[in-house]
């Protein structure tokens, strides 16, 4: 009877079977990846959403949409006699801290049993929240610096600062368009206003009635494009966090064309609007509708979505 030899993989043919699995591989990953990235900027979507219709509960409640506060971003959030949570023209902590209550953030609202106000703004402030965070950049982070706010005086403590990566429309004071038009307001051309000018005279805040280019032509929150080699570092338009008010950790300019997230050694923000997204940035309207807009938007575009009152016709791309 004749006897078979058992035969097994030749070197050649294992190296065969492994650059098969190599190519395998290298044809599914950027699939797998792209799947990944496409339900982070799903979920950066939703954070926006979630936002603006606090922005719409704050204004069904008080009839005016939060403001930037403000006058800049030296001041503490601002808390009655009692420790109550200012509401309106005076409050100086900016949007982000203004939304809480309409998000279910409760205690960062009002300062975490605190006894006294200074105390209640540090607490609010060292309160990371995972919707001011886009996935596709950045985990919720806190970074540790000093107590800088001035007004009415600092803690004196080293404190947690609580980032985040959406901005408000607009920090622009004026919009210049391209054929020499200007729209000019001191309280800012957007859907978010500063609330105070001076320390004893405030300005009212942004009802719908005052979007005259309508709701769904105006622009309320969107991404910043921030310094992705500085994350976990306080860097010049990342350190106050998102508490603060006219500042621009939390409000970015129209007037300048959105890009993406870049690398640099130095502390080198522009204050534009962009993303980690390759190919552009998600935007909350002030109807409450949320797009993906890209970075090839026309620049006299992005501005006329920028400023709720130059009567310009706007086509979202």
């Amino acid at each position: 009877m004749a006897r078979h030899r058992n035969r097994g993989f030749t070197l050649v043919e294992l190296l065969v079977v492994v650059a098969i699995i190599a190519i395998l591989v290298s044809l599914l990953l950027p699939a797998a990846q792209a799947a990944r990235e496409s339900a982070r900027r799903m979920q950066c979507m939703n954070h926006l959403k979630q936002m603006a219709l606090a922005f719409h509960s704050h204004h069904s409640a008080h009839e005016f949409f939060p403001s930037c506060g403000g006058p800049d971003w030296r001041w503490q959030m601002s808390y009655s006699a009692d420790g109550n949570p200012v509401i309106g023209e005076k409050q100086h902590g900016g949007w982000g801290f203004q939304i809480l209550p309409y998000m279910e953030e409760i205690s960062a609202w009002e300062g975490g049993g605190a006894t006294d106000n200074i105390s209640r703004s540090v607490f609010a402030r060292g309160v990371p929240h995972s919707f001011m965070f886009c996935p596709s950049r950045r985990e919720p982070e806190i970074v540790m610096g000093r107590d800088w706010l001035q007004r009415p005086r600092s803690s004196g403590r080293n404190i947690p600062h609580a980032k985040n990566d959406y901005a408000a429309a607009a920090h622009d004071t004026f919009v210049r368009f391209a054929d020499g038009t200007l729209f000019r307001n001191d309280e800012g051309v957007g859907a978010v206003t500063r609330s105070w000018l001076t320390d004893t005279k405030s300005v009212n805040t942004t009802s719908i009635r005052k979007i005259t280019d309508g709701t769904s032509k105006t622009m309320l929150l969107g991404e910043k494009r921030m310094n992705i080699q500085l994350l976990g570092e306080m860097q010049v338009n990342d350190n106050e966090g998102y508490t603060t008010g006219w500042n621009h950790d939390t409000m970015r300019y129209v007037g300048r064309a959105p890009r993406p997230d870049f690398l640099h050694a130095s502390d080198a923000g522009d204050d534009r609007f962009g993303s980690s997204h390759t190919t552009g940035m998600n935007v909350a309207m002030a109807d409450g509708s949320v797009t993906f807009l890209s970075y090839d938007v026309d620049l006299e575009t992005f501005k006329a979505l920028g400023v709720r009152f130059d009567g310009l016709p706007v086509a979202l791309p």
